[in-house]
């Protein structure tokens, strides 16, 4: 099904723009946090989030159908002061120049910024308490560093929700939810600290759903006031419909599809305005908007094209809004993306096959908008339909990057061991990139990215970094010291256990500041279980309290590095542990013979239980050491190989490793191949990365492919590739994700970009536009092998 004329105006009035700062709700939440000094901070944030729900513009851009937006920009980005305000004032000066990520911003609002809204925050903001707090050995190795990385949880909201809409908002709409906080309210007395806490917890709910009420009042309002003075009259008709959706959603349950639509919107558009957050998730799309889907079919009051139509509109207001970061935070997410990961497919609560007329739909609407967002993903059973997996496998042919397309059993499995019912890991939707996620959980899903290729430079090179000569990990003996295979490769375990250690002491810094200094009251109402424990989401409200994620970088090119220190050096001793320290110190330089043989030896992604063994035994370990610690509540850590666009700023900071690799190159993300490593078959790929203990890994793993657009222009090939699919995870893999565009295309989209805006491309866990990306990444996508055969 094509796209419609309206959504296809949209798409180019949203392609063609770029992001603009606005400063209103920075403006706004400042100005309410000065009247509300003293009282609790849960209802001082709830009053700030209502305020600007009051007064934020109520702004409906031509042709739309669904409304809302965090300023006065089609493509707006907000600040969040009350996070951090000094990256912003560090960075604005050059928003528009930064090669990844720009902004545009005025003169007059860097000025208003540093006049009125600095001020107030200086000393005040999270990310000033976390560098106060955080230790300083901990700090050497986490803060802006490249060995490991948390930043995005302390200069940014936590995002990684998935709002519930089966069981909390749809059913009761917010102003159920609302009486049902003030009855509980009525029933509690000031008596004591927890009952302190609930009432303070309550009060935040009752605000915050009055303001998220009253902002769908003020949009019904100018709809209405637009309609008289509209001289066309099928937009008239249009604004008067919006007018009476906004009416009713979100403070009434949705009554049809269009409604249900605009709901779902009001939901991410409050989770933004409250907290601009990460991975505010939409779940399983098509498992809880089907009832209304099929209702308004069975009356005669939609039609597929109809509804093609607003779900196009909806991922367009999903691709609008963006996600403000920092420069640093940017080159670990690249290309503007939100990261509100959708899923359609897969098994039912009972196990029996939930794909439905939306799946395609939402497949269809993602071929026809070719938008960032949503982050669509894809749950593939045995007996999921044939007619979905070739749909699935049509997608990935048209070189979007869409979908993701992950193992349902795997995903299921992952919930089991972090301790979910099991009818609750059957209903997991993805989280962010690829973390199998339920809709009623607290999690961190992305809390630091763990640099593995630093651990194995500290192990080799005495504890310290190759490029800079500093200390940054545990001392150890001198490369040449080292006496068999196992001394190397218990060596690289000890620093990546260090860093571990340290990324906990991050970790857990940071939640104790987060439940102290930024409650979350819009969002707790979205999770199950806040509202009768009376306990916000930052503070373990949820059904599910899982412990945060820890993501391994570099999986692949370490092991590869490792197998080029066992076969060289012990196993056929063609060269020693002093020579190949000197090769490293020296980045290969005069060294060209043995960096040949290094690049000979065995390498992950092609099959070989020789290097294969070590990404098995290295994942194995890492998983030990991330669940044997536990977070501020109680809740053991996760491990992951899900990937980002980390892998490349990760590499910059180390020096060439043992497997031929150079200084400063890109690691290797989740459990994909080191780029051009991979020389045999996708299919061996596949097995290599299926020797993975994917189910252990709660935090998701993730596989990288290119692929020939040739091998996927055909039926037969699209068969092909369902069946290849099929395969892998039939073995116990959980994720796979292809890029079809031959290089040829994205060098020409490097040469000309204005003519390739809209063009799609697979970073890693996520799609995004391959015209924002920088040089550096769009050269590190270019560099993946591309399979020209299964």
């Amino acid at each position: 099904m094509s796209i419609s004329q309206r959504t296809e105006k949209i798409r180019k009035e949203y392609i063609n723009s770029k992001p603009s700062i606005s400063c209103l709700r920075a403006e706004i939440w400042t100005n309410s946090h000065k009247k509300t000094a003293g009282e609790p901070i849960a209802v001082r944030r709830a009053k700030a989030f209502a305020e600007a729900c009051e007064k934020l513009p109520a702004l409906i851009f031509s042709e739309e159908l669904l409304v809302g937006t965090p300023g006065e920009f089609r493509r707006t980005a907000i600040l969040t002061p009350e996070f951090s305000w000094m990256w912003v004032d560090r960075e604005m000066d050059s928003f528009d120049k930064r090669p990844q990520d720009p902004y545009i911003i005025t003169e007059e609002q860097k000025n208003f910024l540093r006049k009125n809204v600095w001020p107030y925050w200086k000393g005040n903001s999270l990310e000033e308490t976390f560098l106060t707090r955080v230790p300083k050995d901990t700090a050497k190795i986490l803060v802006d560093t490249g060995i490991l990385d948390n930043d995005s949880k302390w200069r940014q909201a936590v995002g990684e929700v998935t709002p519930d809409y089966q069981d909390v908002l749809f059913p009761r709409g917010y102003r159920k939810i609302r009486d049902d906080a003030e009855r509980k309210l009525s029933l509690l007395k000031a008596d004591s600290f927890s009952n302190i806490e609930k009432i303070d917890f309550y009060n935040s709910v009752i605000i915050a759903c009055n303001g998220i009420m009253r902002l769908a009042e003020r949009y019904s309002e100018m709809a209405r006031t637009m309609a008289l003075s509209e001289e066309d009259e099928i937009r008239k008709v249009e604004l008067l419909a919006i007018s009476d959706v906004c009416k009713r959603v979100p403070a009434e349950p949705p009554r049809t599809f269009r409604e249900a639509c605009q709901f779902v919107w009001f939901v991410q558009l409050g989770g933004i305005i409250s907290e601009n957050p990460l991975a505010l998730n939409l779940g399983r799309f098509d498992q809880y908007m089907y009832p209304f889907y099929k209702s308004d079919v069975e009356k005669g009051q939609l039609n597929r094209e109809k509804a093609q139509e607003l779900i196009e509109c909806l991922w367009l207001k999903l691709s609008e809004w963006v996600w403000t970061i920092s420069s640093n935070t940017a080159n670990y997410f690249a290309g503007y993306n939100q990261f509100q990961n959708l899923t359609v497919g897969g098994r039912k609560r009972d196990g029996s096959d939930g794909t439905n007329d939306l799946s395609y739909i939402c497949l269809e609407a993602t071929a026809s908008v070719k938008t960032h967002q949503p982050g669509l993903s894809v749950r593939i059973h045995p007996d999921s339909p044939h007619k979905f997996v070739m749909a699935v496998a049509k997608l990935v042919s048209k070189g979007l990057g869409f979908p993701a397309i992950h193992n349902d059993r795997a995903g299921a499995d992952m919930l089991l061991q972090a301790g979910y019912d099991p009818e609750d890991a059957r209903d997991w939707s993805n989280c962010g990139c690829v973390v199998p996620h339920f809709r009623k959980t607290g999690e961190w899903t992305s809390a630091v990215n763990v640099n593995f290729g630093a651990a194995l430079e500290y192990a080799l090179n005495e504890g310290k970094s190759r490029l800079t000569g500093e200390p940054l990990g545990l001392s150890e003996k001198p490369a040449r010291e080292f006496k068999d295979f196992r001394e190397v490769k218990e060596a690289f375990m000890r620093q990546l256990s260090y860093l571990v250690d340290h990324s906990v002491i991050g970790t857990v810094t940071a939640q104790k500041i987060h439940m102290e200094m930024v409650p979350r009251p819009f969002l707790s109402i979205c999770v199950d279980g806040c509202l009768d424990k009376g306990t916000d989401l930052s503070k373990g409200g949820a059904k599910y309290n899982i412990g945060p994620v820890l993501t391994g970088i570099g999986l692949g090119v370490v092991a590869n590095s490792l197998a080029a220190i066992k076969k060289l050096v012990f196993d056929d001793k063609k060269t020693t542990m002093e020579e190949i320290f000197s090769a490293l110190n020296s980045n290969w330089e005069g060294y060209e013979n043995l960096r040949e043989k290094a690049l000979h030896v065995p390498k992950y992604g092609n099959d070989d239980d020789y290097v294969d063994s070590l990404v098995t035994e290295i994942s194995d370990f890492y998983y030990r050491e991330t669940r044997r610690h536990k977070d501020i509540l109680g809740s053991p850590f996760n491990s992951a190989f899900m990937g980002i666009s980390n892998y490349v700023p990760t590499g910059k900071i180390v020096g060439a490793l043992p497997c031929g690799r150079r200084a400063k190159e890109p690691l290797t993300e989740g459990v994909s191949p080191f780029a051009g490593s991979d020389v045999t078959t996708p299919l061996a790929v596949m097995r290599s990365a299926a020797k993975v203990n994917h189910d252990v890994h709660a935090g998701g793993t993730l596989l990288n492919l290119r692929l020939n657009k040739e091998l996927v222009s055909s039926d037969r090939g699209l068969r092909n590739l369902g069946a290849m699919i099929q395969a892998y995870f039939s073995l116990g893999a959980f994720h796979v994700q292809f890029n079809t565009i031959s290089t040829e295309e994205l060098r020409k989209a490097q040469a000309k970009p204005e003519q390739y805006r809209d063009l799609l491309v697979r970073v890693a866990g996520y799609s995004t536009q391959f015209v924002n990306l920088s040089r550096e990444m769009q050269d590190a996508i270019i560099a993946r092998t591309e399979h020209g055969s299964f």
